[in-house]
């Protein structure tokens, strides 16, 4: 056991012996009985949040008006929550209010689906009131209950069952599917932000084509900016969201700036992506190229030309980025001060351009990183160079 599950069974054990039932709910439950990794373990009760505050010496009130307190045991914090149930959804995502209730079939109810709907006893005994457990074995994501209420209440279940089709492989079971397909309309009341995260989630599974896929029959796609063609994401492998969502411009042939305004990406997130369309737009590669971009960005670029049977950039990117003369520009051995002291003119735009020439120039091999041989270059090459340009403009004025 980590040290989440051992906190939560001591919190359920305390809970017991209170004469509270208690029991593990959510995603924990699931993925156990998946054999995969577990993050959040989140314990329900039937206790009051009042009682529980009372049972342990450190609680913080996370969410004590939905009945949630955060109980910490050794550092640990634990999630706890009264069973309850849920008034009305007038804005389609969120319950206008919760009822505390002392009955864990009736808590089990409001979830999602039925793979969500189970709950584990501190002794291991496995509480499926909903056929959850059957769901699991045969791959299948079914609402719990009627489908339609459901999504009606919450809007952003249908994007979830999406992103889990993604996640686990599984397939969404016929009338949950039509509901979704029903509702999908209602997904455009949910934030952009919390459509975003469930994006993030899918772009980084491992079925990831199964769910570009879902979130067309399912009509989803048709709520939401982008193209989502399962053919694109067919061989597509990625860990870093970052790169999810460049991959998703390339293919939705959105710039940096669209997929940024549309889905409220950060602007680390839309400069990523810039930078990434940049090169994948570029059949080969200078050494500038691989100066100016991070190893990041090099692979996400290579990968998506890769995924695209563009022609392929075959270079070790991250050797060829780690035999560049510098790494940085603050490696550059002159700065502006030096520039401005060979140069008897006023500073201007001609600066910036210098100090680009140069690092070019360094970067590419033409001169070596040293002062005086920088220097040297600069006499002969950069001042030599502007001054017949310069002469050539004068010449058509004239």
């Amino acid at each position: 056991m980590n040290e989440q599950m051992q906190a939560a069974k001591h919190v359920m054990h305390k809970l017991e012996e209170a004469g509270y039932e208690a029991v593990l709910v959510g995603g924990a439950v699931r993925d156990m009985l998946l054999q995969r990794p577990f993050h959040d373990v989140d314990v329900a009760t039937a206790a009051l949040p009042e009682e529980v505050k009372v049972l342990f010496p450190k609680t913080v009130d996370v969410g004590i008006e939905h009945g949630t307190v955060l109980v910490l045991v050794d550092g640990v914090g634990i999630e706890v929550t009264t069973y309850r149930t849920e008034l009305a959804y007038s804005d389609h995502r969120r319950p206008d209010g919760v009822q505390f209730v002392r009955n864990l079939r009736d808590d089990l109810q409001r979830r999602d689906f039925t793979m969500n709907a189970l709950a584990m006893r501190a002794n291991g005994e496995l509480v499926d009131y909903y056929g959850g457990e059957s769901d699991l074995q045969a791959g299948v994501i079914r609402a719990v209950g009627n489908a339609s209420e459901r999504f009606f209440e919450d809007a952003l279940r249908m994007l979830r069952a999406v992103r889990f089709v993604g996640q686990l492989g599984f397939t969404i079971e016929k009338k949950t599917e039509a509901a979704i397909v029903e509702h999908a309309h209602l997904l455009q009341h949910i934030a952009i932000e919390r459509v975003q995260m469930e994006l993030n989630k899918l772009f980084v599974s491992p079925f990831v084509a199964r769910g570009i896929a879902a979130m067309r029959q399912t009509q989803l796609s048709d709520y939401v900016a982008g193209t989502f063609n399962e053919a694109q994401w067919q061989h597509v492998h990625i860990e870093d969201v970052q790169v999810g969502w460049a991959y998703f411009a390339y293919v939705s042939q959105f710039d940096a700036a669209e997929v940024a305004r549309a889905y409220r990406l950060a602007n680390k997130e839309k400069q990523f992506i810039a930078q990434v369309l940049t090169l994948v737009a570029k059949e080969t590669w200078e050494t500038i190229d691989y100066f100016h971009a991070s190893i990041d960005v090099l692979r996400a670029a290579q990968a998506i030309r890769t995924w695209q049977s563009l022609a392929p950039i075959t270079e070790d990117v991250q050797a060829v980025k780690a035999s560049l003369p510098i790494q940085t520009k603050d490696e550059l051995a002159v700065n502006g001060q030096h520039v401005m002291a060979w140069h008897d003119e006023k500073r201007g735009p001609w600066l910036k351009d210098a100090l680009s020439a140069i690092l070019q120039a360094v970067v590419t091999g033409d001169v070596q990183n040293d002062v005086q041989r920088i220097k040297d270059w600069f006499m002969r090459e950069w001042i030599n160079e502007r001054a017949r340009i310069t002469g050539a403009t004068t010449s058509k004025k004239r």
